[in-house]
């Protein structure tokens, strides 16, 4: 599902571009939680929703969201809809990007990238925000705002993902998106709640957090990095044969005008006129360059999948020698 943006001509909105952090008020980021959970959690669907507030000096401050519904038939309208009705009671309604939900950090793909493209293209100041579910399961709060690099913006513009166009850019999978420093504001009253809520949440509470049973985890991540080194493996197939056929076509040609020449020569030497010349594109047509955007975007998911496995390894490793050194000391 692709998120359409509404910027400038919907609502009148102050322009800075000179986004230095994000900050989220904790009310919102306790929604994008429940909701990613509800509908994003142990399913191939992602959970998709839109983020509201204004910029302050430096400051993208996020104040309020709202989800994308998964069966309306116009939605479009619904989030218009839904920005008027903040509007009247009194609501932060500007729109200042959306958020999506991941599983283990694979939130790279063609479909984010084209969205958040037509969000910066309409809203500058615009970001994603990417919540991953499994990490936070986990016991590790995983939220992270990125926004376009300028360079992906202008590979975007000009249409075109061949080779000599990414070279010419200067893109590569870890400069298509830049992450943004983010910040949670909570009201002190929140502050207190959460001391108060602390007190009265049993120990037991968090000793899922030292499970000490990786192997589930390990398996998928290791299983998500395998599909995705398939499908680059693929990609990259599919761009040896494009190579291979832009080789041969290259022989044919050259055959083709030595044979041209040659008799161009024996025609020379019986004082005949030489064969008309033909266009060689009509002749050997180009062969159409496979785009390269998706190898990138595969590229990119393999090191977030490598990295994920480095460091849920590093942290199990440690939970295991914390309660080796428990064990010994028992014993």
């Amino acid at each position: 599902m692709m998120s359409k943006s509404y910027g400038y001509d919907d609502f009148e909105h102050p322009r800075n571009l000179k986004i230095h952090y994000v900050q989220i008020e904790g009310l919102a980021l306790m929604r994008i939680i429940k909701h990613c959970h509800e509908e994003g959690d142990g399913t191939i669907e992602v959970a998709q929703g839109a983020l509201l507030g204004m910029v302050v000096d430096n400051a993208l401050e996020i104040t309020n969201c709202f989800a994308f519904p998964k069966n309306y038939d116009d939605d479009e309208e619904y989030q218009l809809d839904m920005m008027r009705n903040l509007k009247l009671v009194n609501v932060d309604h500007y729109h200042v990007g959306w958020y999506q939900s991941s599983e283990i950090g694979s939130f790279l793909s063609l479909s984010l990238l084209e969205s958040q493209f037509h969000y910066q293209t309409s809203i500058e100041e615009s970001v994603v925000l990417i919540y991953d579910n499994a990490k936070t399961d986990r016991g590790f709060l995983s939220l992270k705002a990125y926004r376009m690099t300028p360079q992906a913006i202008e590979l975007y513009k000009q249409g075109e993902f061949t080779t000599e166009a990414i070279k010419t850019h200067k893109v590569g999978y870890e400069n298509l998106l830049v992450e943004i420093p983010l910040r949670i504001r909570n009201s002190t009253l929140t502050n207190i709640l959460l001391s108060d809520l602390g007190v009265l949440i049993p120990p037991q509470e968090g000793h899922k957090f030292l499970d000490l049973g990786t192997a589930n985890v390990v398996e998928n991540q290791l299983r998500s990095l395998m599909d995705c080194v398939d499908d680059l493996n693929q990609e990259t197939m599919k761009f040896n044969r494009h190579q291979q056929a832009v080789a041969r076509q290259m022989q044919e040609k050259n055959k083709y005008l030595q044979k041209v020449t040659a008799e161009n020569a024996v025609r020379a030497a019986k004082g005949e006129p030489p064969l008309p010349e033909e266009d060689l594109n009509k002749l050997f047509k180009p062969l159409p360059t496979p785009p390269r955007l998706l190898p990138m975007t595969l590229a990119g998911k393999v090191e977030a999948y490598s990295k994920n496995l480095t460091e849920f390894s590093m942290q199990s490793l440690a939970k295991l020698y914390l309660m080796e050194a428990l064990h010994t000391k028992k014993t």
